[in-house]
């Protein structure tokens, strides 16, 4: 227990010492150029593009660095990838697959596209056969540019494109998936056209589902691609914050009860908690009216701080137990302040209560304890009530988060070509208050 607390005394000393950077580790030289850039352009406009190397057969990729916004109208950069079947594409172009990854982390540089091999099959950092330090690649990408299809894969933005990354906030990370296909469609070399299927896993979940309610920014005009047409969302263990959390952007006392019963939630081991403050972070990040000190102590703040804006998803989480070990609870205040305040821009971030413009699927398995399956039942449910075709399917067997994408992909596969084929979408809204959570 001495151990533990003296461990604990350093690190709070260290952090309240040395200055606070923020989202400043090294990147890239086109990471870097592009934080150096202005902010200005169409929405999805290309503002940098590179050709890359990629062992993808038949394929040619590209990193590229395009505009976007977050939910408060604020033009962003956001960098990415594009891969695009070789030869000449059909007249009406080839469809486009806009990919929403999972957790990563909030550093400028946890962006997927950074790693040295990025146009690769989704690769996870915890199953075996896992061979880096954070999950980066494409599900499916061999399938999809076999098929003929366009790929593109944000790094959503304040992951190597500059300013925070606000993480969890499905609203925000779904425009920069929305404006991704539009980059990807306004690419000549790609031969894409103007049909689009989002799908996405985890943190991409929630945004897959975000998207499909996002009629207003899919519609809007101006932009580098105007008129794209969502065909589909395909959302793999998926969040919902908002629905978690019903009337906690109207009432003071619901809002602390909400907040308090999230983070509760998600303290239950370090590594949970890291998300948590990783969350708050991010929905710190989009409105400066918030401080990190609402919820957390003065010198947790502090380190939390630091931290997030310098390492990805698994340092994060490896720092605080290395250094809190079981005392990290203690990095929390007794009492959040300013709840409401919190609890509205978690909500104004999250899935718009607005019937989805086109079909979704959620994919789900029996033993995902990282996003409960009860966000998506509930999701679906509150999307049936308003029209919605939101069809929810149980994997078999015991699938756990992280086995979801792999175990879903034969299924997403059909989904998608039965979609572009314009085939009516399966919907079991009918049978949605009956089905297991």
């Amino acid at each position: 227990m001495k151990k533990i607390l003296f461990t604990l005394t350093l690190a709070i000393a260290a952090s309240s010492q040395s200055a606070v950077v923020l989202a400043d580790p090294p990147v890239a030289p086109f990471y870097e150029s592009v934080i150096s850039m202005s902010a200005s352009g169409k929405l999805g406009q290309v503002i940098k593009k590179e050709s890359i190397k990629t062992s993808v057969k038949g394929a040619q990729a590209w990193k590229i660095a395009y505009i976007s916004s977050d939910v408060y109208g604020r033009p962003t950069k956001v960098t990415g990838l594009v891969v695009a079947p070789i030869g000449a594409a059909p007249k009406e172009g080839r469809p486009i697959m806009s990919w929403a990854h999972g957790t990563t982390g909030a550093a400028q540089n946890c962006g997927p596209s950074q790693v040295l091999n990025p146009v690769v099959p989704l690769n996870e950092y915890f199953l075996i056969g896992g061979n880096s330090w954070t999950d980066y690649g494409i599900p499916a990408i061999e399938e999809f540019i076999q098929a003929g299809y366009v790929v593109v894969a944000t790094d959503y933005q304040g992951q190597g494109g500059g300013g925070r990354h606000q993480y969890a906030l499905a609203a925000t990370n779904a425009m920069d998936t929305i404006d991704a296909a539009r980059a990807a469609s306004s690419m000549k070399e790609t031969g894409a056209g103007k049909k689009a299927v989002i799908y996405g896993w985890s943190q991409g979940g929630g945004v897959a589902v975000a998207a499909a309610s996002m009629a207003d920014y899919l519609g809007k005009k101006g932009t580098a691609a105007d008129n794209i047409e969502l065909v589909g969302s395909v959302a793999l263990a998926p969040d919902d914050i908002a629905i978690m959390i019903p009337g906690a952007d109207k009432d003071q006392a619901i809002a602390q009860k909400s907040l308090s019963g999230l983070i509760q939630m998600f303290t239950g081991n370090v590594f949970d908690f890291s998300h948590m403050a990783m969350s708050m972070w991010g929905v710190q990040a989009a409105n400066p009216n918030l401080k990190l000190t609402d919820i957390f102590t003065e010198d947790g703040a502090k380190a939390l701080n630091e931290v997030i804006s310098n390492k990805c998803m698994h340092a994060v989480a490896d720092t605080l137990n290395f250094n809190f070990s079981s005392q990290y609870k203690t990095l929390l205040r007794d009492q959040i302040n300013n709840p409401l305040e919190w609890t509205k821009t978690m909500i104004q971030g999250s899935v718009i209560p607005a019937k989805p413009v086109t079909p979704v699927v959620i994919y789900w398995g029996n033993k995902d304890v990282t996003n409960p399956p009860i966000m998506g039942k509930l999701y679906q449910e509150q999307m049936c009530k308003l029209g919605g075709n939101v069809n929810r399917v149980e994997l078999a067997g015991n699938q756990s988060h992280f086995t979801t994408p792999g175990a879903s992909k034969p299924l997403y596969l059909n989904w998608i070509a039965d979609r572009l084929a314009g085939k009516p979408a399966p919907n079991n809204c009918a049978q949605a208050a009956q089905l297991p959570s």
